[in-house]
Parts: structure tokens; sequence; C-alpha cells
């Protein structure tokens, strides 16, 4: 079978190649069916929007996508390699070295300072504390927020913290950056803010798939794909 893409084919593997994800639920005697046999790519350095109501399945196949949940049928290839059927682990391993998260609720550790927070994933990567440091400033300038390396996440605004969770994200050198509503708790300017920076790092190259409800937020994106139903309704 031969998967849709958005760009044409391409000689390396896709950066996401997923065909025929089914997802279903177990909900007492109900068996809901969250993906119905849906199959796409996403070519390395794509940025991708995954729209869709409330029930269509979006974060069911980003929770996927990030290596949060199994499908219940079907494959899903990371760059390259299935990782359909791996154990707790091996996800986690993959999580922790090949994908960075964005969420809408920030999910910064209130505790730790900036500089910590975006550090925290290098830390449960073993890499030494002097060169996690090095990296937590590298990435607190590239997102603007070099002055507040010492701040707590109380101590910031809103899109300062969506940004530190970005700096976060990148501090592994992700080979996939999973965004989920990042501008959902946000005002308009903020946002406008937060996906300006998207953009800025789909053109550096970073490979990028987001989840909104938002058509202004998803007109950012490189590509669009719309999920109704657990299907694929539309893609652009």
């Amino acid at each position: 079978m031969s998967l849709p893409s958005l760009s044409g084919a391409s000689p390396a593997p896709p950066a996401v190649e997923f065909e025929n994800l089914t997802k279903v639920y177990e909900m007492g005697s109900e068996r809901v069916h969250a993906l119905r046999g849906v199959s796409a790519r996403v070519e390395t350095g794509e940025f991708w929007a995954i729209m869709g109501s409330s029930g269509s399945g979006k974060s069911t196949l980003l929770s996927i996508l990030g290596c949060l949940d199994r499908p219940t049928s079907g494959t899903y290839r990371l760059g390259g390699e299935d990782v359909s059927r791996l154990g707790d682990d091996e996800l986690s391993d993959i999580r922790l070295r090949h994908l960075g998260f964005v969420f809408q609720s920030f999910n910064l550790v209130p505790q730790l300072t900036v500089a910590e927070n975006i550090a925290l994933p290098l830390y449960y990567q073993g890499v030494p504390e002097d060169e996690s440091a090095k990296r937590a400033e590298t990435f607190a300038q590239l997102v603007g927020l070099s002055g507040r390396l010492a701040h707590r996440p109380s101590q910031l605004s809103g899109g300062q913290q969506q940004r530190a969770a970005i700096a976060r994200a990148l501090a592994t050198n992700p080979t996939l950056v999973l965004a989920d509503e990042p501008t959902g708790n946000l005002d308009t300017a903020m946002s406008v803010e937060i996906m300006k920076l998207f953009a800025e790092l789909h053109e550096s190259g970073k490979t990028i798939v987001m989840v909104t409800h938002e058509p202004d937020i998803a007109a950012w994106a490189q590509h669009r794909l719309v999920l109704r139903d657990g299907r694929i309704v539309e893609r652009a």
C-alpha cells in the first residue's frame, strides 16, 4: 500500500509514518473507536497541524505519535523504525531521546527555575551538569528568556512559561517536536508570538506536529490534516 504523502516521495525514511492506525477503548461493555484506520506520513522538516472537533481522535493520534499510547492495530514508524509494539521501557527511551513535547498547560515544575526546567530532560539522559547548564542557557536565549534563567514559573507570564516549555522540548535536540494546543492558554498577542517561534523552528529544519482546534493557529503550519470521528476527512 502506498501511503499518502504531503510532499512527495523521499529517499530517506519519513520522520513519521503511520498506516491503518486504529485505537479502540474498552469502557465497560462499550467499545469506543477513537481512530478508524488512519494513514499518512510526515517528511523530515515538515510542519503539520492536526485539527478536529472534540472527540475527533486528534489527541489520541498525538498520544500514539508521542509514544504515550499504543494503537490497537496498524503500524507506526518513527524515523523508519516500527515503534507500534515496543515495550514500556523502550517507548520511554524513545520519548526521552527522540521526542520533544509542548503542552497547553506548560507542565513546568513549579519548584524549579527556568534553567532547571529546561535542563530537566538532560538530567534524565545523564548529561553532565555543566553541559546541561550551558545547553539550558543556549535554548533560553533561543526563545528569548536569557534574562529569566533564575526565575520560577510563577514569576513568568503565560507566554514566557510556554517559551520555557519550548526550550525544554528542544534541549535534547529531538527528532520530532509534538505540540498539544500550545496556544490554548494564551491570549491572541501571546499566541502570535509563540507561533512565530514555531515558524522559526520549522524554518530551521525541525519536524513539528501540532494539535489545534483554531484555524488561525493551524494556518501557521505547512500542512493540515483534519480528523472527524476517527477518520481523516481532509489533508492539505
